[in-house]
């Protein structure tokens, strides 16, 4: 099995990993699933002071108000000799020797993120600290818990401070060192009393008491350090830091850690609970049970992993892999990305996703409409049906019928066929060129290319102009042919004899009568409705034969042929990336590097 050093080392390594990228927590994050140990306390409780007696050394800012105000994230590395040391992730190249540097660093880091102000940030600060004198552990310190705030500081302070605090505590894998004064009553403690709302069954709490030497002449701490005032399941630890006055004399760490052990050896209340008093004894309690809590998590953590990893693989297949710098790996890619895209628009096309529906609209309703409200009637109405006939007979009235008049009065009312049929072939164009525009926008290996995607945009449009030209033709020769040759057998079977009762010596009669007027217009009516039908069926299928077929079938021939004659240069500036993309890509592509760097290390130390 591994030993504590490694899977705490481990732990330790994917924490400052997980910093560099960005990952301070997060519901699905790998630092949310990492088991740490977060430290909570009130303001004044001596928190700081606890952390300084497990490390040993005196490291940490101090001052009146909010000192944390970001999460220091303190890890312990127990070496076999040598002298003490620290690194901190942001100046990974430095080693400080000197402590009370490493306090200083530590406030310039929380300025340089806050500023002068008083204000908080959760982006951690990585300090390891290494040294023959501590345990192998790593502890999170978060800022104080206030209930007020102070001059400088944001009306929301008191809130932003238990949100930041609740974010690490609150997670399953946190183990929660809450620590209180024993000077002051249990039931007010600001960490007990939110350990106990994200921790109630208090598996996940470790209670510290501080200030033991400071309680009231007479009295003592024994219900809380013995669980009768607050139960958690594991022991309550009874810590006795410096006091300030030693502090300001400069009594090292040392001197108090030997002060501690002689103070609760030599309590008569507390002595029998002496061997599992004070910071040395909490240090190690803590490492041993973080080893425990890591290594049952280790399973979890690697299906978390796993599944993460196959998330990003998917997210990066989706907005595309890295391409070749080569003319040929380039010119692959630019046909790969067309062929995407054309299988989008035939989809469109032949029903797999909408759009293509309202071709069929055009033709279904459109059309008919428009051929409905064309303007026969005025056409052949009586008056014009006479003016019609006259000029076309001239000074020779027709002796049997009128084919000239017929003729022109047929080329008239086949004339207005046009406009329906050229609006169906615009209708048309447009849907086409929108459904365009919607598979470009739908075609997911695209969206990495704006450059390529305008090209393929203009060559397509292009290409649907031809098509549009060639079907405005088309549609215009199938009205032109129905004018260039009538259908006769219509006609033969027209009564042309002059109607019985023929006035035409009559006043308002001229050369014809009423009747046989309204009969010459109903029998060119009967013909045109004839034509109607018969264009309604063949102008669709023109249509569908130069636009839409023609578009399933070389959509992008023509650009396919400009792209084959095109440099390298060129053909680089077609794929031509959106930087936020870019920059989307390398940031899913360090967090896949963390992820399978993670399993790698947890797979080499785990099973040792």
């Amino acid at each position: 099995m591994a030993t504590m050093e490694s899977l705490i080392g481990l732990v330790n390594r994917i924490q400052r990993a997980c910093t560099v990228l960005g990952d301070h927590g997060g519901e699905g994050s790998l630092w949310e699933a990492l088991p740490s140990v977060a430290v909570v306390g009130g303001q004044s409780s001596g928190k700081s002071s606890v952390l300084e007696s497990v490390v040993g050394r005196d490291f940490l800012p101090r001052g009146s108000g909010i000192v944390t105000r970001r999460p220091l994230v303190l890890q312990l590395h127990k070496t076999e000799g040598g002298i003490e040391y620290a690194e901190f992730l942001h100046a990974p190249k430095k080693r400080f020797t000197d402590f009370a540097s490493v306090r200083k660093e530590i406030s310039d880091e929380t300025d340089r993120i806050t500023g002068q102000s008083k204000q908080i940030s959760n982006v951690p600060i990585h300090l390891s600290i290494y040294s023959p004198n501590v345990v192998n552990l790593t502890l999170i310190d978060l800022p104080g818990l206030t209930k007020v705030a102070v001059e400088g500081q944001s009306e929301t302070i008191v809130e932003d401070i238990e949100m930041m605090v609740r974010s690490y505590v609150e997670k399953p894998n946190s183990i929660i060192l809450a620590i209180s004064p024993a000077n002051q009553d249990i039931a007010t403690s600001d960490a007990i009393k939110l350990a106990k709302e994200v921790d109630p069954t208090g598996e996940r709490t470790f209670g510290v008491l501080t200030k033991l030497d400071l309680m009231d002449k007479g009295t003592n701490a024994l219900d809380v350090l013995e669980g009768r005032a607050y139960r958690l399941m594991h022991p309550w630890v009874g810590i006795v830091n410096r006091s300030q006055a030693e502090i300001n004399k400069n009594v090292d760490m040392s001197s108090a850690r030997q002060k501690e052990i002689e103070y609760f050896e030599s309590s008569p209340e507390y002595g029998h609970l002496s061997h599992k008093m004070g910071s040395e004894f909490l240090a190690k309690l803590l490492s041993e049970h973080l080893e425990r809590v890591i290594r049952q998590r280790i399973p979890s953590i690697i299906a978390m992993i796993n599944k993460t990893i196959d998330e990003l693989n998917a997210e990066l297949d989706r907005i595309g892999r890295p391409i070749g710098v080569d003319g040929g790996a380039q010119l692959y890619t630019i046909l790969e990305m067309c062929r995407a895209f054309d299988r989008v628009f035939k989809e469109h096309l032949d029903g797999g996703r909408p759009g293509g529906d309202k071709i069929y609209g055009v033709f279904d309703h459109q059309l008919p409409a428009a051929l409905k409200k064309l303007p026969f009637d005025r056409h052949l109405s009586q008056s014009n049906v006479k003016k019609v006939i006259s000029e076309a007979d001239g000074y020779q009235p027709h002796l049997i019928a009128p084919e000239q008049g017929y003729r022109r009065l047929i080329d008239g009312s086949l004339g207005y066929f046009k406009g329906p049929a050229e609006a169906s072939v615009d209708a048309v164009h447009f849907i086409l060129k929108e459904l365009v525009r919607k598979s470009i926008a739908e075609t997911e290996e695209l969206k990495r290319f704006p450059t390529l995607q305008s090209d393929i945009a203009a060559s397509a449009n292009e290409a649907l102009e031809k098509f549009r030209d060639e079907s405005r033709r088309t549609v215009l020769r199938l009205v032109e042919m129905e004018s260039s040759y009538l259908t006769v057998e219509f006609f033969r079977k027209i009564n042309t004899e002059p109607e019985k009762n023929n006035n035409a010596s009559g006043p308002a009669a001229d050369r014809y009568t009423d009747n046989h007027l309204r009969r010459i217009g109903t029998n060119v009516s009967a013909y045109i409705q004839m034509v109607c039908d018969t264009l309604k069926n063949s102008l669709p299928k023109a249509v569908v034969h130069c636009q839409v077929r023609e578009a399933k079938r070389s959509l992008l021939h023509l650009f396919y042929a400009q792209i084959g004659r095109r440099e390298k240069e060129q053909l680089s500036k077609m794929l031509d990336e959106d930087p936020s993309l870019m920059a989307k890509r390398e940031s899913i592509a360090k967090r896949l590097e963390l992820y399978k760097s993670a399993r790698d290390e947890i797979d080499s130390v785990a099973w040792k």
